[in-house]
């Protein structure tokens, strides 16, 4: 951050909770309300929220589904960020049309990138004043067996995976600190996409399975080592969804007539849809979940629920 930008951060640090206390819900027939700190934000979630987005180039994918859920929830900006930009440009002639009163830009570069990352956050305080929302949700997967990769690719892994989000929280962290006549209070959601698969074995390929289990761990470590600002970090943990990366699954499975048996191994016994994790994603940006910190929310029909078992073979 530049030093006049970091000079603004240091003399409050504080969460407006920490500073004011808690707001007197007043009464009803003498007896206390029910204290509200969040608020009923009903349609307007993130409403005036400065939102950066990786991951965001996939027609199918996670990120394009957040993006519309937030931008129909109130978004003031949107950045759209991929290290592909085969798509960014319709993703933001689609949002514009749709949501006009949200700015959309998209930018082009590596999510484990530093001086990228570092470079995409200081445009969002020069542009805004303000950072509120950062969705690392930048991810790349494998098939191989551990026994299969290399260390080049198990880093690959590592560092598209897990570095990308430590790099997110690293410079969001700082840009949320900022407080202005607008956000008197430092605040902000940090959210990474990790997996099922980085919460139990058994959900993904070895290396894959490490990089989310590290996202797992560097949201919940950043959510303490953040107390007391108001900045929030947290993890969604998707399960089998519908996306780019499970592509050929479901297109091998619709070629031999198999599809119902997608995701028959979680209760709800179907695989998952983009907006379903989205939806997620947009309530743990919003202030609506403002006691909701340092989890590893599990988006995946109740898979992690339980121990899998193949109906019909209990016996």
């Amino acid at each position: 951050m530049p030093s006049d930008q970091h000079s603004k951060v240091q003399p409050k640090i504080l969460s407006r909770e920490l500073s004011e206390g808690l707001p007197d819900p007043g009464e009803f027939e003498g007896i206390q309300k029910v204290r509200s700190l969040a608020g009923d934000l009903g349609a307007e979630r993130v409403k005036g929220k400065v939102i950066i987005i990786t991951g965001a180039n996939s027609l199918i994918g996670i990120g394009r589904a957040t993006a519309h859920n937030l931008a129909r929830n109130g978004a003031k900006a949107l950045y759209l960020c991929d290290f592909s930009s085969t798509h960014l440009a319709f993703h933001a002639r689609e949002l514009t049309t749709l949501y006009p009163s949200v700015s959309v830009s998209t930018h082009q570069f590596d999510a484990a990138d530093e001086k990228a990352v570092a470079a995409i956050v200081n445009q969002a305080i020069r542009e805004h004043g303000r950072l509120d929302v950062f969705f690392a949700n930048a991810g790349i997967s494998s098939g191989r067996l551990f026994w299969e990769e290399d260390t080049e690719g198990f880093m690959k892994m590592m560092r598209t995976n897990a570095l990308s989000v430590f790099l997110a929280a690293k410079y969001a962290s700082r840009a949320m600190l900022i407080t202005s006549a607008s956000k008197p209070y430092p605040c902000g959601s940090i959210i990474a996409t990790a997996s099922v698969a980085g919460l139990r074995s058994n959900a993904g390929p070895t290396d894959y399975s490490a990089s989310k289990a590290a996202v797992v761990s560097l949201v919940q470590t950043c959510a303490y080592q953040l107390a007391g600002t108001g900045i929030r970090c947290n993890a969604v943990c998707p399960g089998l969804i519908e996306t780019g990366m499970t592509a050929s699954t479901y297109e091998k499975a619709r070629e031999r007539g198999t599809e119902r048996k997608i995701g028959q191994l979680n209760p709800l016994q179907r695989g998952g849809q983009p907006d379903e994790v989205a939806k997620v994603v947009t309530f743990l940006a919003s202030d609506e979940a403002s006691y909701v910190n340092g989890q590893a929310w599990a988006v995946d029909g109740g898979l992690s629920a339980g121990l899998p078992f193949v109906p019909g073979k209990l016996a």
